[in-house]
């Protein structure tokens, strides 16, 4: 994926704001977006609407990131964050799905070691291992 031109013609409603981060969510992640609505639509949809039209449709289509360059971001918080393997897992397959290699991913992980700490980075590959496990990619070169 490509990123667009961020420019004044962006979506300007709530629905156009929300559609718009759905496609550009569905672009990186063919199936979390559907996923994430299914698993917030009893509790908070608001929730999923935000992150649908915020953090996808503003903050993720901006320029001058690839997607793959903002997975290996992401990778890194939240591996720093600790405690967000959930979404750890699905940022994993979506770093595989925008192209980064396994290998890649591992020492972006490896990286996080140095100013997260090992443990966070030990929990952090053991969620890669599973992601990579199921899609046949180990052992990592």
């Amino acid at each position: 994926m490509t990123q667009g031109n961020f420019t004044d013609d962006r979506p300007t409603t709530r629905a156009e704001r929300y559609e718009h981060g759905r496609g550009v969510f569905g672009s990186v992640n063919e199936t979390a977006g559907a996923v994430l609505a299914e698993a917030l639509a009893d509790v908070s949809p608001e929730l999923e609407h935000q992150i649908s039209a915020w953090a996808y449709g503003e903050i993720y289509a901006r320029p001058h990131l690839e997607p793959r360059d903002r997975q290996l971001v992401t990778l890194g918080m939240l591996s720093a964050l600790g405690g967000c393997e959930p979404q750890l897992e699905i940022h994993v397959r979506t770093a595989l799905d925008v192209g980064l290699t396994p290998a890649e991913i591992v020492e972006a992980i490896l990286q996080s070691a140095v100013y997260c700490g090992f443990p966070r980075a030990l929990n952090s590959t053991a969620v890669a291992k599973q992601v990579f496990a199921e899609r046949g990619l180990l052992p990592v070169a």
